[in-house]
C-alpha cells in the first residue's frame, strides 16, 4: 500500500486528508471515508487501509479543519464532559451539511487530478455524525456518487438543511443504511420513520438493522465493538462498492 497526507484546498482553507491506495492494479475507483465525531485517528486510518487493499483509492479528510490546524482528539473525547469532549463538541456542533458538501466537491475535483484514480462513479460512506453527510452527498452529487453508505448515522431524520430523509429521491446511487438496535442518536422510532420515507422515495438500496449491538459497533477500539457485526459491515460495504464502482 502507498500512503500520503495531502492538504486539499477548499474555499475555506487547507483540509488535511489521509490518502491510501494499492501499490499495484491502478488506476482504481475513488472512495471517501468520512470520520465520526472523535475525528481522524489511527483507528480510522487502519480502516482506510483495509478498504484500499480491496482495490480503492481511499481519502479520509479531516472535516474539522475550519477550526484551525486540522484538529484531532484523544481517546477521552468520548468521555462526556471531559476537556477533550467539550473541545470536540464545540467544533462538532457548528458543522452543517452544506459546507461539508463543499468540502466533498473539492475532494471530488482533487481526486480527478490523481493518476491513481480511474474514471467513473465514486463511493462515499460515513460513520456516526458523517452518516448524514455521505447520504446527503449522494443526493447533492447524483452524477458523481455511485454508492453511498451510512453506518449508525446520527439523526437521519431532522429539520437540518439537506437532511437525508428529505433528499433520497434525488440520488442515483445505491444507498445502504446500517442502524444499531441500541442507539440513542438514532432511536428505533426514528429508524421506523426513516424506513417509511426511504420506501416512499423509491431510492435504490436498503436499510438494515443490526440486532443486539450498540452505536459504534464497527470500531475495533471502541468498548462496544462487535466483531460479527463489524465484519458484516465490511461485507455489505465491499459488496456495495464492487457492484456500483
Amino acid at each position: 500500500m502507498i500512503e500520503e497526507t495531502y492538504a486539499v484546498q477548499t474555499a475555506d482553507g487547507a483540509m488535511e486528508t489521509f490518502l491510501v491506495w494499492p501499490e499495484r492494479e491502478r488506476p482504481t475507483p475513488a472512495v471517501f471515508l468520512l470520520m465520526d465525531a472523535p475525528g481522524v485517528r489511527e483507528e480510522l486510518k487502519d480502516m482506510a487501509r483495509r478498504l484500499a487493499t480491496s482495490g480503492y483509492f481511499v481519502a479520509l479528510p479531516n472535516l474539522y479543519y475550519r477550526a484551525g490546524n486540522n484538529p484531532t482528539f484523544g481517546p477521552t473525547a468520548l468521555d462526556e464532559n471531559s476537556p477533550e469532549w467539550k473541545r470536540m463538541r464545540a467544533i462538532r456542533t457548528k458543522m452543517t451539511i452544506p459546507p461539508v458538501m463543499n468540502d466533498l466537491n473539492a475532494l471530488f475535483e482533487f481526486a480527478k487530478t490523481r493518476e491513481e484514480v480511474s474514471d467513473g462513479p465514486m463511493g462515499c460512506h460515513g460513520y456516526c455524525m458523517s452518516g448524514p453527510y455521505a447520504l446527503a452527498a449522494a443526493a447533492r452529487f447524483p452524477d458523481q456518487i455511485g454508492a453511498a453508505a451510512s453506518f449508525y448515522g446520527t439523526w437521519l431524520v431532522n429539520d437540518a438543511e439537506e437532511s437525508p430523509h428529505g433528499t433520497f429521491s434525488k440520488t442515483n446511487a445505491e444507498v445502504y443504511i446500517a442502524c444499531a438496535e441500541h442507539d440513542e442518536l438514532a432511536p428505533l422510532p426514528m429508524v421506523d420513520e426513516l424506513r417509511t420515507l426511504f420506501k416512499q422515495s423509491q431510492a435504490p438500496g436498503e436499510i438494515e438493522m443490526y440486532p443486539n449491538v450498540h452505536h459504534g459497533f464497527a470500531f475495533p477500539e471502541r468498548w462496544c465493538y462487535d466483531k460479527a457485526a463489524a465484519e458484516r459491515h465490511w461485507e455489505r460495504l465491499l459488496n456495495l462498492y464492487k457492484r456500483k464502482l
